[in-house]
């Protein structure tokens, strides 16, 4: 499918987003966020599905229009089949049916986190594989062995709670807001990270597992200790010292994983690669251990089409009508790309 002019959709959480990949080039991405689930304090999934069945229209025509086609010149349909919210996925996974059947066009089901992974392989400045991996979002944190284009290894993986979605319960905790991390990053500048002692979970374990339940459970304690007045006098020095301990746990797990095996290079993908005490971390790791270092550009480490698009690429389509059937998954793996 290499240099072929897909269409993508990716609607496996509460962005509804579309994009027209050619090869490695982005000729259009369309993302829009559902701001409405900030006054729940989280994602609602019902909320979401609606939300994308409004939106999934429109979306596509602006992806189309900015890339200056129509679909008469589209070669193949891309979609997030899963793991995300069923009804979510369901309503992005029709669409692409609804457009791709009247054609005749193949369908490219493709899994969110191999397009995490293949975020990596867009301009500018594609990776080429191999390369080691850390993947860091609201729903999923891995580290992945990336050997080709067609699929990942998870070498290690959260055992309970995402890193983004233990910064977005701890940002509701300080009273940030919905979503936590762009308030708790900023907030954190201007705190002390050393002014609490929080647990960098996991980073004796000889493994490359990950788990934030605890530095979540020890933030709820100091919280309490200090009580309502003393977590408004202390809430930068707080949002400091969690977010350096979430920090903390991913960059001494993918040390960890750089000393178990000769990598060329190290790319991050997700949401939380965003982050920008994140990315100056592993960027000191990479300088001194020598190893090249992929950050994509922080469009493309939010939930987008693009990323699809660039999974699915390197994933065999589904020609019509075998995918007529094909159904969605809220977790695993039913697509040939990569392991879940």
């Amino acid at each position: 499918m290499t240099g072929m002019r897909v269409l993508a959709i990716e609607t496996s959480c509460d962005d509804t987003c579309a994009a027209v990949v050619e090869g490695n080039r982005i000729l259009s991405s369309v993302i829009s966020s559902q701001r409405i689930h900030e006054r729940y304090g989280g994602v609602v999934p019902e909320v979401a599905s609606r939300h994308h069945l409004e939106l999934i229209l429109p979306v596509i025509e602006d992806a189309l229009d900015r890339a200056g086609l129509s679909l008469d010149e589209i070669e193949a349909l891309a979609v997030t089949a899963g793991p995300g919210l069923i009804g979510a996925l369901l309503v992005g996974l029709s669409a692409a049916k609804a457009i791709a059947a009247p054609r005749r066009l193949p369908l490219i089901p493709t899994d969110h986190l191999h397009g995490h992974v293949a975020a990596n392989f867009l301009e500018p400045d594609p990776l080429e594989p191999p390369f080691l991996c850390l993947v860091a979002s609201g729903g999923h944190t891995m580290l992945a062995a990336v050997r080709d284009h067609g699929g990942f290894e998870i070498l290690g993986e959260t055992l309970d709670d995402a890193a983004g979605e233990a910064i977005d319960k701890g940002a509701r905790m300080l009273g940030l807001g919905f979503p936590g991390g762009p308030a708790l990053q900023q907030l954190a500048v201007e705190g002390d990270p050393d002014a609490f002692e929080f647990p960098v979970a996991m980073s004796r374990d000889p493994g490359l597992d990950f788990s934030f339940s605890g530095l979540k459970t020890a933030l709820v304690y100091i919280c309490r200790d200090l009580g309502e007045e003393g977590v408004l006098e202390r809430k930068a020095d707080l949002a400091a010292g969690y977010q350096a301990a979430i920090v903390g746990q991913l960059v001494a797990k993918l040390t960890r994983a750089l000393a178990l095996e000769d990598w060329p290079a190290v790319a991050l993908g997700g949401g939380v690669a965003a982050n920008l005490p994140l990315r100056a971390a592993v960027t000191r790791l990479c300088e001194e251990k020598g190893v090249r270092l992929k950050l994509v550009p922080i469009s493309l480490c939010t939930d987008n089409a693009a990323m699809i698009a660039a999974a699915a690429s390197h994933t065999e389509p589904i020609p019509w009508p075998g995918y007529l059937d094909f159904d969605a998954f809220s977790s695993g793996g039913r697509t040939s790309a990569g392991a879940t």
